[in-house]
């Protein structure tokens, strides 16, 4: 209210020191309706007094040309680097060797002739009394040597090189269906592409020219003449490794294979079953890639095998002389050294031993169940040509 003023109806009835004293204090309805009334605003009664809370600044003015060159020289950075980044990453300094391909595998097969009829018997007795008494059944003989880093070479990948060689060594050399020739597909398959066209042309048309031998990458036997007595394969041996050149990782294996044949849809006789033996020499190579890729490059295979008569072809698949049976008159097959064109490799020699512990006499006898001679085992020496 504005004040205190006289009422618009006259002063009150009773004055001051009436009756009733404090009769001026009461308002009359009068007064209280001719009251006026005035409501502050909220500035108003703040008054000059500062304000509680800071006002916010102005936003920015944004000049939309200069942002929009901005923002395009940062993107255009952006790209140079990461364009940078990827260069730098697959220029590298060093220089890189250049990829190697795989050189064709060079064979040499050697059929061993007996002196006489080839013994028969139980694969037991004939295992048990022969030189593979001391041999192992399986993959359980081929082990692998004390593993030592080479230059370039940790143990790792020196032995995962010596497990692929073992697994190239079991499916060529033990498995039954590649011995019968039933399937190829486990040997090609651990082989360096580059060589499955050679691989191919040798078991499809095996010729006896030191590259198409199929028995240079497996053992195979003619189905149709023998089969096995004993799936229990004696086998003992050596694996050797050494780093041949820079990226480059070297294995040799040379292991005796010691088989019980009988004939192949004959009578199931006990005592009609006679051993057959491969050696093979075979030297690996390894690069990285091929460490990576769990494959290998079979470089050479120098293989010997008897009791097989010389005159029969051996490149294809062995033709093993059986229980009681004797070697033909005819050695290897005649060279002409006048003659033009391909040069054949006939080469054959004698067996020393056929199931018998007592090698037989002769300066030229060869046996291929005699322990492998050479270096220790973890250095490498260089398969014959």
């Amino acid at each position: 209210m504005t004040g205190r003023s006289e009422p618009p109806d006259g002063p009150p009835e009773n004055p001051a020191g009436g009756e009733d004293e404090y009769r001026s204090l009461v308002f009359d309805e009068s007064f209280v309706q001719a009251a006026r009334m005035q409501e502050y605003s909220a500035q108003e009664r703040m008054g000059d007094h500062a304000r509680a809370v800071r006002a916010l600044p102005e936003p920015p003015v944004v000049v939309r040309s200069g942002g929009s060159r901005t923002a395009i020289a940062l993107i255009v950075l952006i790209a140079l680097a990461f364009t940078l980044a990827v260069y730098i990453g697959f220029r590298s300094p060093y220089p890189q060797p250049a990829p190697r391909r795989a050189e064709p595998l060079r064979t040499t097969v050697v059929p061993l002739a007996p002196r006489g009829a080839v013994p028969g018997g139980s694969p037991e007795r004939l295992y048990a009394t022969g030189p593979a008494a001391a041999s192992r059944t399986g993959a359980e003989g081929i082990n692998f040597p004390a593993v030592r880093r080479t230059q370039n070479f940790s143990d790792s990948q020196i032995t995962a090189a010596l497990a692929t060689v073992k697994d190239y060594l079991v499916v060529s050399s033990l498995d039954p269906d590649v011995l019968t020739g039933a399937v190829r597909r486990p040997v090609e398959h651990l082989l360096d592409p580059d060589q499955h066209t050679q691989f191919e042309q040798s078991l499809s048309t095996p010729a006896d020219d030191g590259r198409r031998a199929a028995t240079g990458w497996l053992v195979r036997f003619d189905p149709s003449h023998a089969e096995l007595a004993d799936q229990r394969i004696r086998v003992q041996g050596t694996l050797r490794y050494e780093e041949e050149a820079a990226g480059v990782l070297g294995v040799v294996s040379d292991h005796t294979f010691t088989y019980a044949l009988r004939p192949a849809n004959g009578p199931d006789r006990e005592d009609g079953a006679s051993l057959f033996t491969v050696r093979r020499e075979l030297h690996f190579r390894f690069d990285r890639e091929d460490l990576r890729l769990h494959r290998l490059e079979l470089r050479t295979a120098y293989v010997q095998a008897g009791p097989h008569s010389c005159s029969v072809d051996a490149a294809g698949s062995f033709r093993p002389l059986l229980a009681g049976e004797r070697p033909d008159d005819r050695g290897p097959a005649a060279t002409d050294p006048y003659a033009t064109g391909r040069p054949t490799a006939a080469l054959c020699g004698t067996l020393a031993t056929v199931g018998s512990s007592a090698p037989a006499p002769g300066p030229s006898a060869s046996s291929p169940s005699s322990p492998p001679r050479g270096p220790e085992a973890g250095a490498m020496s260089r398969p014959r040509p």
